[in-house]
């Protein structure tokens, strides 16, 4: 099996939500949006950025406006728009539950009826949550 290949899956699998999570702070400029993925430890390259913001934009998540730069040509700056905000919050959330949910499993805490198990130490946690 190519270990790349799954950590590739794995990377793709989150980068939109990534992507869309940076926008929604502020207005966006690739470029920064590149920084801000690698200051994080994640490798985002401008190949698969820009194709990425185009799908975005044209399935109505995304708009964007430019800006004058005082360095080079006028910029262009990515902006969720009001389905873009309902799209993220729907990410957000399986996000959160994927989050949970993996972590459940890679360290062996899972609710069993009103009992949280521990696998590591096979004993029940009847502790309240």
């Amino acid at each position: 099996m190519n270990i790349e290949n799954t950590q590739s899956q794995m990377r793709k699998g989150v980068l939109e939500y990534c992507i869309l999570a940076i926008i929604r702070r502020n207005e966006a400029y690739p470029g920064d949006i590149i920084d801000e993925m690698k200051n994080a430890g994640l490798q985002l390259l401008e190949g698969t950025l820009y194709p990425l913001l185009n799908r975005l934009k044209n399935a109505e998540i995304l708009t964007y406006r430019w800006v004058e730069s005082t360095s080079g040509p006028p910029r262009k700056y990515f902006i969720l728009t009001e389905k873009g905000e309902k799209f993220y919050d729907l990410l957000e959330s399986t996000w959160r539950e994927l989050s949970t949910g993996v972590n459940a499993v890679v360290n062996g805490n899972y609710c069993k009826g009103d009992a949280v198990v521990n696998d590591n130490l096979n004993e029940p946690n009847t502790t309240e949550q």
